[in-house]
């Protein structure tokens, strides 16, 4: 077949995946996590690699999830590693640490919400940066109106999810959320999102 006929083809194709009616996208199985093998690391100073991804500016969220059973606590975790991912059916992701101790209980609840933090909202993020402590200690939130998982006070936005799929991703997995609600915050006098920029928290300037 040339590059008419192949061009041909594409277009009919893609005028049956127009007409015809969507298919339910269904959540794949999780993944069998592995070790990194040696021919998978590229020969990089891991020093450079943070200085020159740390050059794209991202926002900065808080990761959330109800207790997955009545005797755990609620979970969350600061995370810049978000995206949204598709619109149909909307979908976002977020990547997190193979070696997150907050991950497992987010699994478990198999929901989560994304906090999306406002500017003055530095030293929220710096607490559910660290682990070991009680992250939702003097923390306002409510409940998401899907999953339950905590809404915090003041976000930006928020986004309400359930566990759609898991990918590895090296020393990161790629955790794909099925988004069931969202909405943005209530205060119109809002400054803006928190960033992330060289390693340091900024904000948007006129």
């Amino acid at each position: 077949m040339g590059q008419a006929g192949m061009a041909e083809a594409a277009v009919r194709y893609l005028r049956q995946v127009r007409t015809a009616a969507p298919e339910p996208v269904e959540p794949l199985p999780r993944p069998e996590l592995r070790c990194v093998g040696a021919d998978e690391r590229a020969p990089l100073d891991p020093r450079e690699f943070r200085r020159v991804l740390g050059t794209f500016a991202t926002g900065v969220t808080v990761v959330t999830a109800p207790p997955a059973t009545p005797a755990d606590s609620p979970a969350g975790f600061a995370c810049q590693s978000f995206t949204s991912l598709s619109l149909d059916p909307p979908l976002v992701a977020f990547m997190v640490g193979r070696t997150s101790t907050t991950w497992p209980r987010i699994a478990r609840a198999g929901v989560f919400c994304v906090n999306v933090l406002a500017a003055r909202q530095t030293e929220l993020c710096r607490a559910f940066a660290m682990s070991g402590a009680d992250k939702f200690a003097g923390v306002e939130y409510d409940a998401a109106p899907v999953s339950g998982s905590p809404r915090l006070s003041g976000a930006v936005a928020w986004i309400d999810c359930a566990v759609h799929a898991v990918h590895t991703g090296g020393d990161h997995l790629i955790v794909v959320g099925r988004v069931n609600a969202l909405g943005t915050g209530d205060d119109d006098d809002q400054e803006g999102p928190l960033l992330f920029h060289r390693g340091r928290f900024t904000r948007l300037t006129d």
